[in-house]
């Protein structure tokens, strides 16, 4: 075959779009990789000055539609790059057809050919967010990430700055069933190498072996050329299910039984070690990462509406091949074991769910003495702050390096009553000689203010987490703090046992050893079943000085100190609507406490009250705007008064609302077309102005407030500020 042959392949893909007819320039077997790989750079370097780029790491060609979708079709259709890289074949056992199709109408295995049909899919299902047309042309090629290896790269034509990457690694065939050869047994040391398996028609040469070191150097490789200010990856921190735990003969293959795919987390894993070496590089942009759930939504209650369900089950449709369209391939246009059962056969959870392991902070822009505000994010797997220049000026510096490494999700910091803030984290450590895989909460407390006003902080000190064993370690939670009357911090996190640990210290120091919260009062049953509590606590502290606890699970889950200085216990049943994920507290007045969420499978933002020991209420309902995450809450104006809430819709965009803490119903949506990472934040300025704040996509510092103070105030126009350029960076703020 001569080596610019051009062969007509319809719907073979492996990142991005259609599942179309797209041309293939085809390389034969003795082209140098080095003259194959240019076009891609060549269209890189074109690509390099958007202010935006997104890299998705999964591990099967369907994980991105279930798992990221929506958020990876907003990406798509943003005209910021995009870039998917799937690691393994996804070739199962080789038979295209029906998930649960009778052993006697069974097509033979052609694990090859199943391979390419499931990135027919993909990239079918790519087109469509991109152009609308599943039959969209793709230029695929082989390039090099790394000398001596080819990985095939396809470029939707129509928008070349969506591609898909395919790696090809064996899968491990199996859900949870110990394998050596697969992702999580080169993980973990249980084989050397990984092997590739070609799929029908690919430009790719042979197939390859890679080591742990060449898998992670790859996608470093790739980190590199698409410098994205967002990455995204599947869940790192899988929970485990109440079920035995896998035979195996090899110690090294031993684990628990957990609710997701082996190979989600293994790619979790990889893409975080991989970043880990990305950042300890120079580079010109900073990373946001977001890392989403899997098969564990099949657990948890559906959080999506039934319009963006709708929309992933017809993306997840084209995928599926449901339309029986014709692309030319004998391999298939798409895979069958989904076909058009998305939204309402075996993985209707997976597609009625988009949730993210870290839930985001409600307390990340937080005043310092002198009334300015001062926002916290982690950038680069590091802390960051920036502090504004004056107080009420909306005017901020930085991003100012606070430290740290690996560090998860968002900050959460708290104000101590002399005005010193604490922050609050989630790292994790990655494994090495004499170290083991873990994760840890860290705390760095503020020791003064530098004369260009941005406040420092002392060293980052571990608070270990309420499981020691590392394995268990890797299911804590993200942290949620308040700050009693006594000045006492208490610090909650989901445990390993589906449960809420504790840790207390005076001033912030003097820690207590990790405790538990008696479990929560759960009708119709026990609880600590595994999930149990989900990861989205807050905690704050009410006017009369008791202390609230509450988390998500099936119900709304509620602990409450019956006096000042004493540890919350458990309410009862709240009888409120079924939450969709993360709970947020806003204190008030005369003992009254506030709680804003997402009701599940409609996303519709509630808000409940607690006034002292009475029941709870539902206080308002929110015009359904859709969107997922946590609602962020707080109560600002002086007196604070005004309830604001702000939350991603559907779009991917931020919507906020404020009325009067004394009148029930809701306050009426406004739209900051911000597309944003993470919770958004709500501070207010020294005259009780809200102001809001959240980390862009463009990994840059957005923010807003109130021209007027009240529930009637207008807003002004939104700011934003410029990220840290390089790694070289600003000074370390911690000390």
């Amino acid at each position: 075959m001569s080596r610019r042959r051009l062969l007509q392949v319809a719907g073979g893909g492996a990142v991005a779009v259609t599942a179309g007819a797209g041309v293939w320039a085809w390389f034969g077997p003795r082209a140098p990789l080095s003259q194959v790989a240019a076009p891609a750079l060549e269209r890189e370097a074109a690509a390099s000055g958007a202010e935006q780029a997104f890299l998705h790491v999964i591990a099967h060609a369907d994980d991105s539609l279930y798992f990221m979708n929506p958020a990876l079709e907003q990406s798509v259709r943003s005209g910021a790059r995009s870039v998917t890289v799937c690691l393994t074949g996804g070739e199962s056992d080789g038979r295209n057809t029906a998930e649960h199709g009778r052993g006697d109408r069974l097509p033979p295995r052609d694990r090859a050919a199943f391979a390419r049909a499931r990135t027919n899919g993909l990239r079918a299902a790519h087109a469509v967010m991109a152009t609308g047309d599943p039959l969209s042309p793709w230029d695929v090629e082989a390039i090099s990430l790394l000398p001596g290896f080819q990985v095939e790269v396809q470029s939707l034509r129509a928008a070349p700055h969506n591609q898909l990457v395919f790696m090809e690694l064996v899968e491990a065939r199996t859900v949870s069933e110990p394998r050596a050869h697969s992702l999580r047994g080169l993980w973990l040391g249980a084989t050397g190498t990984l092997s590739t398996l070609r799929p029908e028609a690919t430009p790719v040469q042979r197939t390859f072996e890679y080591t742990r070191d060449q898998v992670v150097d790859s996608l470093i490789a790739l980190l590199e050329r698409v410098r994205p200010t967002v990455v995204r990856t599947l869940d790192p921190n899988a929970v485990h299910a109440p079920h035995p735990a896998p035979r195996t003969d090899d110690p090294r293959l031993r684990g628990l039984f957990y609710y997701d795919h082996q190979d989600h987390t293994a790619s979790a894993y990889f893409a975080q070690a991989a970043l880990a070496g990305y950042w300890g590089r120079e580079h010109n942009r900073p990373t946001v990462v977001e890392s989403y759930l899997g098969y564990e939504t099949e657990a948890l209650p559906n959080n999506l509406d039934l319009p963006a369900a709708r929309r992933k089950a017809r993306l997840l449709s084209v995928y599926g091949w449901a339309d029986g369209r014709d692309c030319g391939d004998r391999a298939g246009c798409g895979d069958r074991k989904v076909g058009g059962s998305a939204l309402d056969g075996w993985s209707r959870n997976w597609t009625r769910s988009t949730r993210l392991r870290a839930p985001g902070s409600n307390s990340w822009l937080r005043p310092l003495k002198d009334g300015r505000l001062a926002a916290f994010a982690v950038l680069d797997g590091a802390a960051v702050c920036w502090a504004e220049t004056a107080p009420g000026n909306g005017r901020f510096s930085g991003p100012h390096l606070l430290g740290g490494r690996m560090f998860q999700g968002q900050i959460h910091a708290v104000s101590h009553p002399g005005g010193a803030l604490q922050l609050f984290v989630s790292r994790t450590v990655l494994p090495a000689r004499n170290q083991a895989h873990r994760r840890e909460l860290l705390t760095a407390l503020q020791n003064g203010t530098a004369r260009d006003g941005v406040p420092t902080f002392g060293a980052w000190e571990s608070l270990g987490v309420p499981d020691a064993a590392p394995v268990r370690s890797l299911e804590t939670g993200f942290p949620a703090a308040t700050v009693d009357q006594e000045g006492t911090v208490h610090v909650f996190a989901r445990d390993w046992q589906g449960g809420v640990g504790y840790r207390s210290g005076a001033r912030g120091t003097d820690w207590s050893l990790w405790r538990r919260l008696a479990p929560p009062t759960v009708p119709g049953g026990p609880a600590g079943r595994v999930p149990g509590v989900v990861d989205g606590l807050d905690a704050c502290v009410d006017s009369e000085g008791l202390v609230h606890v509450v988390a998500p699970g099936k119900e709304v889950h509620h602990w409450v100190s019956k006096e000042p200085g004493e540890l919350p216990e458990p309410t009862g049943g709240t009888s409120l609507p079924d939450p969709a994920g993360p709970l947020s507290l806003v204190p008030l007045g005369d003992g009254a406490v506030r709680l804003a969420y997402r009701q599940s499978a409609t996303a519709r933002v509630l808000l409940a009250e607690r006034q002292g020991s009475a029941s709870w209420r539902l206080a308002a309902r929110y015009e359904p705007v859709g969107g997922y995450g946590r609602v962020a809450a707080a109560a600002v104006g002086k007196p604070a008064r005004t309830v604001v809430l702000a939350a991603r819709d559907g779009a991917g965009e931020l919507r906020y609302a404020l009325n009067d803490a004394d009148q029930d119903g809701p306050g009426r949506w406004q739209t900051g077309k911000v597309p944003h990472s993470g919770a958004a934040a709500i501070g207010q300025d020294p005259d009780g102005r809200a102001v809001l704040a959240v980390l862009g996509n463009d990994a840059r510092l957005h923010a807003v407030r109130q021209r007027d103070t009240g529930a009637d105030g207008p807003f002004q126009k939104w700011t934003v500020q410029q990220p840290r350029r390089g790694q070289a960076g600003p000074p370390d703020r911690t000390g």
